[in-house]
């Protein structure tokens, strides 16, 4: 199959951990590179952000990743782009109509890409696949006056979630969300994240450490994530050091340095910086247990990739990460927000070398069992397939 998908903030060329460039933007290099492998032919459609970059590129995996003009030709906040996402459709649209190159059909990641992808798809019959990555509804439960997305973002959702041809939710609890909102169960389907088990591994070179032991977290410095709640939650759990590797914020570093000094941890506390993904086995490698303490988390890809490695995950009980890690078995769930609880439960568990053992064995076995991308990459192509058919059924009628 020719399969497109539209990504326009989250290029698969971004390095991860940069403005804006995070979980979808590995998602969608996975998902492209697992697919390909598979024999289908796959082009990632992203916005052009800077006057320097060629029309497509071809990565090792084979995957062309096209850039659309759509706007000015430099960085932008992704809540800033969507006056253009009418010009990025329209020229997609057009890119289809002048070339032998034409999609069987579209996947789209993101809201905004979701109306480029029915602007340039709709008028040509091809269905689209529709992956929100993160809902403006929940967004605004949990930020408030703080939401920094265009106003317009709920209802486009609620629109493209019963128009688009299947929406993939990545757990039970986006699930939920959709069907609230009003989309048909029956356009649905759960089909979760991936995480390359051949760069996430426990065997390879593990990073230095001290004689302490270590909690590692990783992500975007954005307060969301809650890495200001693990910092306080440090003086519950006496004697292990905290590594954040993350970035790219230094004001946030700061913020959470002087937080880290305020709760009389900061001798306890690193900040690794950005760490290219490369790295990050290494990283996790190292940590006794591996933190991921978000307000909440659409899906949540660095709870994996700890997974992946062996090692044990303390969570918060939110979105995807209900779904991934399993509560007594691969590793603990806490409250989102409660520094307090989580430092008992990070102190009982790095004190407990047994069940740190158990937990990482349970974790390793879960991911390759249930989130490798050849298996992700699987359940989708037969969502491609189904979509696909009905829409040359459709036709022949």
């Amino acid at each position: 199959m020719r399969i497109a998908m539209i990504s326009e903030h989250a290029s698969p060329l971004a390095a991860p951990g940069t403005e804006d460039a995070g979980g979808q933007n590995t998602h969608v290099a996975g998902l492209a590179a697992a697919l390909a492998a598979l024999g289908h032919d796959i082009r990632v459609y992203t916005r052009r952000d800077g006057p320097d970059r060629p029309p497509m590129v071809v990565t090792g995996d084979g995957v062309g990743v096209v850039h659309v003009p759509a706007g000015p030709a430099r960085a932008l906040p992704k809540d800033a782009l969507l006056p253009y996402m009418g010009e990025f459709g329209r020229r997609l649209g057009a890119q289809w109509d002048g070339d032998p190159w034409v999609p069987d059909v579209v996947h789209a990641h993101f809201w905004m890409s979701g109306l480029a992808a029915v602007t340039a798809a709709r008028p040509r019959d091809i269905p689209v696949v529709q992956t929100f990555h993160a809902l403006g509804v929940v967004k605004r439960r949990h930020q408030g006056a703080a939401d920094t997305s265009p106003p317009q973002r709920i209802g486009f959702e609620r629109h493209l979630g019963r128009i688009a041809d299947r929406v993939v939710a990545q757990c039970r609890d986006e699930a939920r969300e959709l069907t609230r909102m009003g989309v048909p169960r029956s356009r649905i389907a759960l089909v979760p994240s991936g995480v390359d088990l051949d760069v996430f591994a426990p065997e390879g070179p593990v990073a230095p450490r001290t004689a302490r032991p270590r909690i590692l977290s990783v992500g975007r410095l954005v307060e969301r994530k809650g890495f200001a709640d693990l910092i306080r939650a440090m003086p519950y759990c006496p004697g292990p050091e905290c590594v954040i590797a993350g970035g790219p914020d230094p004001a946030e570093t700061e913020r959470l340095r002087h937080v880290a000094e305020r709760c009389g941890v900061a001798e306890r506390v690193r900040f690794a910086g950005q760490v290219p993904i490369a790295g990050m086995p290494a990283w996790y490698r190292s940590a006794d247990v591996v933190a991921a303490v978000p307000w909440y988390e659409p899906f949540g890809l660095t709870p994996l990739e700890a997974m992946a490695c062996g090692r044990p995950v303390v969570a918060s009980a939110v979105g995807g990460l209900l779904d991934t890690v399993v509560d007594g078995i691969t590793g603990d769930l806490v409250r989102p927000r409660d520094p307090r609880a989580l430092g008992h439960t990070l102190r009982r568990l790095v004190d407990d070398d047994m069940r740190c053992y158990a937990y990482g064995a349970a974790a390793l076995d879960r991911a390759r069992q249930r989130y490798s991308w050849p298996r992700t990459a699987g359940r989708l192509e037969s969502v491609y397939r189904a979509v696909a058919g009905r829409s040359v059924a459709a036709v022949a009628r």
